[in-house]
């Protein structure tokens, strides 16, 4: 008997619906109620003055201050914030200068985007900067600005300075929170770790550290980079951060050893997180805790790096240490202060940045491709006989910035997200009166703009949709009359971002995925014949080591981003994702082979890791060579119960990884 077939589903595509499931992300409620105040009070000063375009021109430039604000540290914030209001400032002030100037607009705002697209390469403040630059002269290009020239950027600057403000206003009383809360989560996230040794959530815990460690170090080196002078706090926390990188490194021993063993004591863990709990709250002393004695090379690891952090972080815990043994007199035997390198002069990374923004070939090629979409968007608007609309440029110049995600998603995204969006506005604008009615409802969206911004770009375009059309209406009056035209100047600036900034370039649609990630195994290869090499700079190894797994850890946003791209590059990050999972496999196990050495375990013959190093050379070298993965069986010999083995076990099965055509 036939079995009746089942109705067919109909799905879309997992890498176009990827960005519309909210992200799983707690409600900042400190940025919400800034955003609310700063958006509002602007308007309500504008009203009882009569001067209520002057409040909408103060709380667009709260608005930029909003987005930028995405720091923990308060100098950081500072930077965040500042610096992308001056580039704003100067943004505005162009395009009011060409307001109405038919070919003169279109020139200048392409010139605008092309220098907007390049500097968006040097860093995260840099690229915020060149957001503003471009998005504030585009706006002042498309609606008119009240005389004189200089009124719109300066009522912009005081709307970004009132955020300043109010973001700094905990300053005094957390000075250093920011940065002692981030050192203690990596402590925890170090405690997750281990509690995950010999687990099949290893790797995702160590994808967690990671990320955690960049955080952290990004915040205290920014901090130290404009500290004059090395102040007691800061060398503290620096310190406690450095001696975390040994139970890092300690980690893939453990896990090895815990896939033979079985798991690890619960006391390393509680101790790593007791450990957290004081550098959060700056303490000094702790209660004795009962650690097992170690007896396998990779336990005394744990063990060693355990007490270590301990003399550091809690230096009055003599607990911990054995009897007859003392906390080193320098807090930082290993001598890892400067782990990452001392950041350079401030003249110096300018010249280093301008150097290479003007020399780069990506900067130039991302400058172009965005100076064509934004021409293009401005041309339309500009010449050819359409309502005069700056939503479209605006469109492309949200949807065109690289380092905020995938091209073809954020404009399938923003088309959704505005439609959403649109249909808010359209209750606010044909619902709300305007005048003081405008102050609630303004205090009410932009507590939505930080609350949804970390659930998802189309959540973000969402809450700002309203608000942006909000503030123009205060401007040019049109009232419910704005919400269709948007909606049509997005979908037309969505296609022309689709058309002339991702399908024009074979570069988006024939992605050679892979070439980041043979970089890195080459840098891989370079640190197995580092670690295994007789090299004695210990701090060195360190340094490459953690460099390579920032790198990786680049590479893998690389192509987490590749997969919401449409086929085939998706679908070739897609086929590359379990190689890239190979990669970081290596570096661990590479890193648990000389933790083991250092411990007591005997160190490798030198034709061996010549050995592996050459198939990672190899490796890298195919993976530059093509776009599909071909498999390679290939025979490591070696000592079968030397520490090496773990690691030309993962070479191989990295050598063995194929992939379909993807032709």
């Amino acid at each position: 008997m036939a079995r009746t077939a089942g109705p067919v589903r109909i799905a879309p595509p997992v890498w176009l619906t990827t960005g519309l499931r909210p992200a799983p992300a707690p409600v900042p409620w400190a940025a919400v109620l800034r955003a609310s105040v700063a958006m509002s009070a602007p308007l309500a000063v504008g009203m009882a003055t009569g001067r209520p375009a002057y409040g909408a021109l103060v709380s667009m430039g709260a608005l930029s201050g909003v987005i930028g604000d995405t720091a923990d540290a308060y100098r950081m914030r500072v930077f965040n914030i500042a610096v992308p209001q001056l580039f704003g400032a100067l943004g505005v002030t162009l395009g009011t200068l060409v307001f109405g100037e038919g070919w003169l607009a279109v020139i200048a705002l392409t010139l605008v985007a092309l220098v907007s697209g390049m500097i968006s390469s040097i860093g995260a403040v840099a690229s915020v900067s060149g957001l503003l630059l471009l998005l504030n002269a585009v706006v002042g290009a498309g609606l008119p600005m009240p005389d004189p020239w200089w009124k719109a950027p300066l009522l912009l600057t005081l709307g970004g300075l009132f955020v300043l403000v109010l973001t700094l206003l905990g300053w005094p009383m957390r000075r250093a929170a920011p940065e002692r809360e981030a050192v203690a989560a990596t402590y925890r996230a170090v405690a997750e770790l281990y509690e995950a040794t010999g687990t099949g959530s290893y790797d995702e815990k160590r994808q967690a550290v990671t990320a955690s460690l960049n955080q952290s170090y990004d915040l205290v080196l920014a901090r130290r980079a404009r500290q004059h002078g090395r102040t007691p706090s800061l060398v503290r926390i620096l310190a406690q951060l450095n001696v975390v990188i040994p139970l890092v490194e300690a980690a893939p021993a453990a896990h090895l050893r815990a896939q033979l063993f079985g798991p690890l004591s619960p006391a390393i863990p509680a101790a790593v997180r007791d450990l957290a709990d004081a550098v959060e709250e700056g303490r000094t002393g702790a209660p004795v805790l009962d650690l097992p004695t170690p007896e396998r090379p990779a336990e005394k690891a744990v063990d060693h790096a355990l007490r270590h952090a301990a003399a550091v972080v809690l230096p009055q815990a003599l607990g911990f240490a054995r009897a007859g043994e003392t906390p080193s007199a320098d807090p930082d035997p290993y001598n890892v202060d400067d782990r990452l390198g001392r950041p350079a002069a401030l003249r110096v990374r300018a010249r280093r940045a301008t150097r290479a923004v003007l020399l780069s070939e990506a900067s130039w090629r991302y400058g172009l491709r965005l100076a064509l979409c934004i021409g293009l968007a401005q041309a339309l608007v500009s010449l050819i006989a359409v309502p005069r609309s700056y939503w479209v440029a605006l469109t492309v110049t949200f949807v065109m910035k690289p380092d905020f995600g995938s091209v073809f998603s954020r404009a399938v995204l923003r088309a959704a997200g505005t439609a959403a969006g649109l249909v808010l506005a359209a209750l606010v604008l044909s619902e709300v009166p305007r005048g003081w009615w405008d102050v609630p409802v303004m205090f009410v969206l932009a507590a939505l703009i930080p609350a949804s911004s970390a659930k998802g770009y189309a959540f973000q375009t969402a809450a700002i949709t309203p608000v942006i059309l909000l503030l123009s209406d205060l401007l040019n009056h049109q009232g419910f009359d704005l919400v269709l035209p948007r909606l049509y100047d997005s979908l037309i600036g969505c296609g022309i971002a689709l058309v002339a900034g991702y399908l024009l370039w074979p570069e988006s649609w024939h992605a050679r995925v892979g070439d980041r990630l043979a970089d890195a195994v080459a840098d891989t290869a370079a640190y197995v014949a580092r670690a295994f090499g007789g090299d004695t700079d210990q701090a060195g190894r360190l340094r490459a080591r953690r460099k390579l797994y920032r790198d990786l850890s680049t590479v893998r946003s690389e192509f987490q981003r590749a997969l919401t791209e449409p086929p085939p590059t998706g679908t070739r990050a897609a086929a590359w994702w379990p190689l890239v999972v190979a990669v970081e496999r290596i570096v661990d196990a590479t890193t648990a082979a000389r933790i083991r050495v250092d411990h007591g375990a005997p160190a490798p013959d030198p034709a061996e890791v010549a050995d592996v190093e050459r198939e990672l050379r190899e490796l890298a070298d195919g993976l530059r060579g093509t776009d599909t993965l071909v498999e390679v069986r290939t025979e490591l010999p070696g000592d079968e119960n030397g520490v090496l083995a773990p690691l030309r076990q993962e070479v191989g099965a990295a050598r063995a990884i194929a992939g379909p055509d993807l032709r």
